[in-house]
C-alpha cells in the first residue's frame, strides 16, 4: 500500500482512476489487526491503487472528510467518491470486501 505524501499529493490521485485511501494510525490496535490481510485486499481488487493515510498527519483531511473513526476507508474514481467505509469500529475482511464490491454496483 502507497503512503500518502501530501495534500497536494492526495488532490492529484483523486483526480483520476480508481484509488481507495484507508485512513489509520500506528497507535490504532484495530487497525493493526486487519493488516495482514490488506496485501490480498489489494491484489483481489487491483483495479484500485491503495493508500494509507496516517490520520495524525493528516487530521486537517479527516476533518474536512469527516473522518472521526479509524481504520476507516474512502473510494474515488475521476474525482467521485464512490463510497465510504467510515465508522470507529473494527473492521474485518470480509466487511472490507463488502464494501469494495459494492463500489460497482
Amino acid at each position: 500500500m502507497k503512503k500518502l505524501e501530501s495534500i497536494e499529493q492526495y488532490n492529484e490521485i483523486i483526480k483520476s482512476g480508481k484509488s481507495i485511501f484507508m485512513f489509520s494510525a500506528d497507535w490504532c490496535p484495530d487497525c493493526r489487526v486487519i493488516e495482514p490481510v490488506l496485501p490480498e485486499i489489494e491484489k483481489a481488487y487491483s483495479q484500485y491503487t491503495f493508500y494509507y493515510v496516517d490520520r495524525d498527519e493528516f487530521i486537517d483531511l479527516c476533518v474536512s472528510l469527516n473522518i472521526f473513526g479509524i481504520p476507516s476507508f474512502v473510494a474515488y474514481e475521476n474525482e467521485v467518491e464512490l463510497g465510504r467505509f467510515v465508522s470507529k469500529d473494527r473492521k474485518t475482511k470480509e466487511e472490507i470486501e463488502e464494501f469494495i464490491n459494492s463500489l460497482s454496483n
